[in-house]
């Protein structure tokens, strides 16, 4: 106890206690301060050091090609055709280059001064002398006025002075040729090809007019995922290339990208964008400043955010939209598709890794550069407008069954259990089953129009996958399991089998809408077959609905008139278009073909619309016939299946096939 308060001498703790780091020593004794730590990340960062600092090149109109090259030793090396490290001594150190200051000293560099650079993402002057300091070997190269120059290093400490390797022609810039210290980051660290690819083409989509060639030893390319052994990227159209990539096969609410640039006023920089609001699966937000990554976004993304919520209030209030005013921003981005790019002087970050943007002015900046592209962009086409509002006010109805829901469970801890809705469920606003109906569709395209095409006060949208399970030949074990099913019996809420309860339908009409054709037929069969043989209660109310989309479009002037089949459009040629020559027929190739406007007036609209009602007989022995028809042919037996197809196949004057 008493040592433990003992007071100390003045021998314990002196001058000589005190350690003095010099040079990059620091670095080496704390990486995780400069970079993150020595784990995966930390190792390639050290490539996005050396990376952004020949963007900054291409970025200041000095430098139009990179190259980036990983060779089987596991060495990286960074060339760019740009103006090159000075090599001319320094003034404040005269017995020293400019370029050996630079790799050697933190906090040095050419982008404290204006004018070297209008933007750049190294601006603290700490990268490459870390890269260098947490390197086993650096070689540095630089072509500057038709010679070329050169110096290496070992564990941040120069081997020489520099070295004058002679004239050069058609060549100029930097390279930098490094190796990571296995005394860092362990013997068996090792560079991604994958990540290190991936790194390179995000910088080429951010900045258009520049070419990133890659390279990559064969060696390192064993990975089923493993990148291109070498490849040119180049992306003309920037931010919106890559997102028109990243959602290729994704259906979005309005159809086409909301994409551009701008300039700021008085030279402060410029802004770069593309956005996407997909119908079904997760968003994303990928944000930049100065080519520089920042994933925790910042001040550019919270402009952006503000500039689309008003632009959408501003839209919903034009068209009148009342409840338009009560979007918040996570209702217009919350699963939005987002690449943002910002170019400006002296961003300010949060740490040296750089991952949030702390700069005040970005939020005006960005905002006030959106704003006006954004309104117009939603006027000139009202369809992309509405489509876009409705998907935001989708999630705003959402957001607030969500708070009501956590409300209830507060108040009510004896309540119903929680209402679980699947994440493809495109709900219905209105509260209780009465004058609702559920559409359920094949397909995330099919998907889309839908959602667009429907009233959103008494309209739901579920998309499936491909085709159902046929639960008539499988196990209690395997329908348990399948997704679809689960997805299907959570939105319908009303139980199945001995557990079904019509009282609990969320819905008061339940309709089957698939394409019109042979794929969607059997779609419609398997859906009618689970709901037989798991939900009878709900067929046998008249519940269940098969909608009748049509297969043709028939147009001769003014007139239109839309097909069932082909006999139906026989019938209207000789009705409707009757002694008219030229009359143009078009055949639709699915649901998510179909412009929403002609969905909702041939399929959904319920003053225009068809819809079938599936029943099952009154007489119990009728209903044991069906039941037995059902497991002919659709159960377990395949040979019951092929004896009935031989049986009618006489009767079949064509296939749809």
């Amino acid at each position: 106890m008493s040592d433990l308060f003992s007071t100390p001498t003045p021998d314990d703790y002196s001058a000589k206690d005190i350690d003095v780091l010099e040079g990059l020593e620091p670095v080496r004794k704390r990486p995780g301060m400069y970079i993150g730590g020595t784990d995966a990340n930390a190792l390639h960062h050290l490539v996005a050091e050396v990376l952004d600092n020949a963007m900054d090149e291409a970025v200041a109109g000095h430098a139009s090609r990179i190259e980036v090259a990983l060779d089987a030793e596991g060495q990286v090396t960074v060339s760019d055709n740009g103006r090159g490290i000075p090599v001319d001594p320094h003034p404040k150190y005269p017995d020293k280059s400019a370029l050996e200051v630079i790799l050697t000293t933190l906090h040095s560099g050419g982008k404290f001064k204006a004018g070297a650079y209008a933007t750049s993402g190294g601006l603290h002057g700490v990268g490459i002398s870390v890269v260098n300091a947490l390197s086993e070997t650096l070689e540095v190269e630089v072509a500057r006025d038709r010679k070329l120059y050169a110096q290496r290093f070992t564990r941040g400490r120069v081997e020489g002075p520099i070295e004058d390797r002679g004239a050069v022609q058609n060549r100029r810039g930097t390279t930098i040729r490094f190796r990571p210290d296995a005394q860092i980051f362990g013997a068996e660290a090792r560079f991604s090809p994958a990540r290190l690819y991936a790194l390179c083409r995000s910088k080429a989509y951010l900045f258009r007019g520049v070419q990133i060639r890659w390279r990559c030893a064969g060696d390192l390319l064993g990975d089923a995922k493993a990148p291109p052994a070498e490849a040119e990227l180049h992306f003309p159209g920037g931010l919106a290339d890559y997102l028109e990539e990243a959602l290729a096969g994704r259906t979005t609410a309005t159809g086409e990208l909301f994409a551009g640039q701008a300039q700021f006023p008085d030279n402060k920089g410029r802004v770069e964008w593309a956005i996407a609001w997909p119908e079904f699966g997760e968003g994303f937000a990928h944000t930049y400043c100065n080519t520089v990554p920042t994933p925790q976004g910042g001040t550019h993304e919270a402009g952006l955010r503000m500039a689309l919520l008003k632009g959408l209030r501003a839209y919903g209030d034009l068209t009148g939209t009342k409840k338009a005013a009560q979007l918040v921003s996570e209702d217009v981005t919350g699963g939005a598709a987002v690449m943002l790019s910002l170019f400006i002087p002296e961003p300010q970050f949060q740490g040296q890794t750089k991952e949030k943007l702390a700069t005040p002015d970005a939020n005006r900046l960005v905002d006030q550069a959106l704003r006006d592209p954004f309104d117009h962009w939603l006027t000139e086409a009202p369809d992309r407008g509405k489509a876009l509002l409705g998907w935001a006010l989708d999630r705003l109805d959402e957001r607030q069954r969500r708070r009501e829901e956590r409300e209830v469970k507060r108040k009510t801890a004896t309540s119903k259990r929680r209402l679980r809705l699947p994440g493809k469920l495109a709900d219905c606003a209105r509260a209780g089953s009465a004058g609702t109906e559920i559409f359920i569709v094949e397909g995330d395209s099919a998907g889309g129009s839908a959602k667009q095409a429907r009233d959103r006060a008494t309209q739901a949208v579920l998309p499936i996958r491909g085709k159902i399970l046929n639960v008539a030949s499988a196990s209690a074990a395997k329908i348990a399991q399948n997704q679809e099913v689960s997805d299907l019996i959570q939105a319908l809420g009303c139980g199945t089998r001995d557990r079904f309860a019509l009282d609990d339908l969320r819905y008061e009409k339940v309709v089957i809408m698939c394409d019109a054709d042979v794929d969607g037929a059997h779609i419609a069969t398997l859906l009618m077959t689970f709901f037989f043989q798991e939900m009878a209660g709900l067929v046998r109310a008249g519940r269940l609905f098969l909608a009748q989309p049509p297969l043709y479009r028939l147009a001769k002037g003014p007139t239109v008139a839309y097909a069932r089949d082909d006999a139906h459009r026989e019938e209207l040629l000789a009705s409707v278009f009757k002694g008219q020559s030229k009359v143009e027929a078009s055949r639709f190739k699915g649901l998510g073909e179909m412009p929403p406007a002609q969905l909702r007036e041939t399929t959904m609209a319920p003053h225009s619309r068809t819809l079938l009602r599936v029943t099952l007989p009154e007489d119990p022995g009728d209903v044991r016939s069906t039941a037995a028809q059902v497991d002919r042919l659709m159960g377990r037996k395949p040979e019951a299946r092929f004896d009935f197809i031989r049986d009618n196949a006489d009767l079949v004057d064509s296939l749809d096939i």
